[in-house]
């Protein structure tokens, strides 16, 4: 079936029903880069995955909650909270963002590659999570800048930070803006090739 005749919820369950129930375990560079020196509090994951970046936060101290569309992907994702030994930090539920959104205020909200094939308003859903952050959190998005050259999605029209945040704003005052760039990286492709690819990253803080 292509994907674009299945609702996105059969999209996601097909797309993590192919993969390994194991990840590799490592949480994302940005997540670490941004959060590492952070006091440890409640934090939402917005589209977790398998949940590395879940079961490293909950290492780190955090209460987390952590979301995604696809049943089969919390399935995964709590198995690995479970090995991880921190499966009482981590509260795993299923969300479609675009229609609901977890309930409360969070020290920190994270979305990672909160992207699909299939269209949908991923800023509707930031400009929700915005008012979700208690006063002195942080909003940390990561998403793909510039794709790798072997990729099929590279005719899909990605954004870097500056052209994503203008989707978010006008932001109030009690906003400051930690950081928004583009963060390059190698990565190597299918058949063992190296290209650069960039993400797009948006840190907002709401001030106390």
């Amino acid at each position: 079936m292509h994907h674009l005749d299945q609702t996105p919820v059969e999209f996601w369950e097909s797309h993590y029903d192919a993969m390994s129930p194991r990840s590799n375990g490592i949480p994302g560079k940005i997540l670490v880069r941004f959060v590492d020196s952070l006091a440890p509090a409640s934090a939402l994951e917005l589209g977790c995955g398998r949940g590395d970046d879940a079961v490293w936060l909950a290492k780190k101290g955090w209460q987390v909650t952590a979301v995604d569309l696809s049943y089969r992907a919390l399935e995964y994702a709590a198995a690995n909270a479970q090995r991880s030994g921190v499966s009482k930090q981590i509260v795993f539920a299923q969300y479609d963002l675009t229609s609901s959104f977890p309930a409360g205020r969070y020290d920190l909200i994270v979305a990672s590659f909160l992207e699909s094939p299939l269209s949908f308003d991923r800023f509707t859903i930031f400009r929700t999570a915005l008012t979700h952050v208690a006063p002195g959190g942080m909003l940390l998005i990561t998403s793909h800048a510039k794709p790798p050259s072997w990729s099929q999605q590279a005719d899909r029209p990605f954004q870097s930070a500056k052209e994503a945040i203008v989707a978010l704003e006008p932001l109030s005052a009690e906003w400051e803006i930690l950081f928004c760039d583009d963060v390059a990286r190698i990565m190597r492709g299918p058949d063992g090739q190296e290209g650069e690819v960039s993400d797009s990253v948006i840190a907002l803080r709401r001030k106390k």
